[in-house]
């Protein structure tokens, strides 16, 4: 072993260690749950009017940031359901460019605090669902 610095001691220190590791799932939060809970917004029958045929859920915070009136909107004469179409038709054009990806970003403009549309980012994630089906989830940048 002289002249490896330990190199293989360490790493069958290791993996000895690994092997021995055994943990026991506690809980799991479901996408269910989440939908019950309000942390996720199930927005799938708008979606699939526009062709989306996977579930989509949208996060509480993208809800009440984007689809959820603000005064500005309303003197917009905006609607939740115009936001919400507004989210998901761009979701689906950007999705249509990335078909094989995962994750995408995509940006759209919505009005916020002031009557002019601010540009804002999105980040929608494909993953499996409570049963290992695929599932949309639409959400801000910084959420995972």
């Amino acid at each position: 072993m002289a002249g490896n610095n330990g190199k293989s001691d360490d790493r069958a220190h290791r993996a000895a260690i690994d092997d021995e590791i055994t943990m026991e799932v506690i809980h799991t939060y479901t996408r269910k749950e989440a939908i019950e809970d309000g942390v996720l917004i199930d927005v799938s029958k708008m979606a699939r009017e526009l062709g989306v045929r996977i579930p989509v859920a949208v996060t509480s915070s993208v809800w009440e940031r984007y689809v959820k009136l603000t005064p500005a909107a309303i003197r917009a004469a905006g609607s939740e359901d115009g936001r919400l179409w507004d989210i998901l038709w761009m979701f689906r054009c950007f999705a249509l460019r990335a078909m094989e990806a995962s994750e995408i970003r995509f940006q759209l403009r919505v009005i916020t605090e002031s009557i002019r549309p601010s540009l804002v980012e999105l980040k929608a994630i494909c993953g499996p669902g409570d049963d290992g089906e695929p599932v949309i989830t639409i959400m801000l940048p910084d959420e995972d």
